[in-house]
């Protein structure tokens, strides 16, 4: 009769090294957590006083949005939101390309197209923000 060894490693054994260092995937997962909270109250704050209080969707119009811009709060208000968004859509996007592309060499570059992308509209949509003058528009048109 043979007697069989079986070698039952001991718990903690076959668990993979932990990394030192920054840890990109954790903090875009806890980033995508936080700034969809924030998103949820900057985006419903942004429905609510552009649809529910004074006209509605009536009276939004070039005034309404030039008397809005008018004031920091709300430009702040705005660019936060835009670049909340921006940054959560495209580290969205990071996670489906990274699940979903095999090839090394065309991950990286979708990925840094999604980041350069993002980053462009965040600064072109606060030069918008805060560069924006609704003069400009009132003398083109009475000219």
């Amino acid at each position: 009769m043979t007697t069989a060894t079986v070698n039952i490693p001991a718990p903690g054994r076959n668990e993979a090294p932990k990394r030192k260092g920054f840890n990109l995937e954790k903090w875009g997962w806890i980033y995508m957590r936080v700034s969809g909270v924030f998103l949820v109250i900057l985006i419903f704050g942004h429905l609510f006083v552009n649809l529910m209080l004074g006209e509605g969707i009536h009276g939004l119009d070039f005034a309404f949005i030039a008397g809005k811009f008018a004031t920091p709060f709300w430009q702040w208000w705005d660019v936060i939101m835009l670049w909340l968004a921006l940054i959560h859509g495209a580290n969205g996007m990071r996670t489906i390309v990274n699940d979903y592309v095999t090839h090394d060499g065309t991950r990286k570059i979708l990925v840094w197209a999604l980041w350069l992308a993002a980053g462009f509209l965040i600064v072109l949509g606060t030069l918008v923000v805060f560069t924006f003058d609704p003069f400009l528009f009132v003398e083109k048109a009475t000219t």
